[in-house]
């Protein structure tokens, strides 16, 4: 009954505004959490990844404003979308590593939590949010032993709508390319920035998803 009404929300909101805006909650697997404290992780770079995403994680292809998954992915053909998800961070992870640039190799392992971009109603209309989740961990790998803290990450990009989305398209910046370009830099400043990432504040749809 809570999420049929946090969907019935999104809708209506959706339908009534113009400006951007979209969704979160995730299924969560599990990851060891081995923890080695105190390791700042300014000083590593990126020898090796992994990235999973998790068969329970579920599509959903319907062509709604919101369509209730944790992965609603239209940037590529129909297919695997866990497949895509998992090619996107790759590429994501590829592009980051040569600006990490620390002295200690590491193994970073990503396992993605949520991937809910836009249905092709609410991108050719009003737009929303890509609203990304993961958990990463690094493993040093001198010692294959896990550095820090299991961390989450929020990682939400605003999702361009309307006739935005159709220059952007016009332009090659497909949504698929923006979305690799912005996990690169939450990657880049996730291990090099005091703190990590912060998740841009991308309005109220972006809020009620968090209830």
């Amino acid at each position: 009954m809570h999420r049929l009404f946090k969907t019935l929300l999104a809708t209506i909101l959706l339908v009534s505004l113009t400006a951007c805006a979209s969704v979160p909650t995730a299924t969560r697997s599990a990851m060891p959490d081995d923890v080695l404290p105190g390791y700042g992780a300014s000083n590593v770079r990126i020898d090796s990844f992994t990235v999973s995403v998790p068969q329970s994680l579920k599509a959903n292809e319907r062509n709604l404003y919101y369509p209730v998954g944790d992965i609603v992915w239209r940037g590529e053909p129909r297919g695997d979308r866990h497949a895509q998800v998992k090619a996107i961070f790759e590429a994501g992870l590829r592009r980051a590593a040569p600006m990490i640039e620390g002295a200690r190799p590491v193994r970073i392992d990503v396992q993605v939590l949520r991937f809910h971009s836009l249905s092709e109603k609410a991108r050719y209309t009003v737009g929303g949010v890509h609203d990304i989740d993961f958990r990463y961990r690094l493993v040093d790998v001198a010692t294959g032993q896990q550095i820090g803290p299991t961390k989450d990450v929020g990682a939400d990009l605003d999702a361009l709508g309307g006739q935005a989305a159709m220059a952007a398209e016009g332009r090659g910046e497909t949504q698929k390319l923006r979305i690799i370009a912005h996990l690169s830099r939450v990657f880049v400043e996730e291990l090099t920035v005091p703190g990590g990432h912060v998740n841009a504040n991308l309005g109220l749809l972006q809020a009620i998803n968090n209830l």
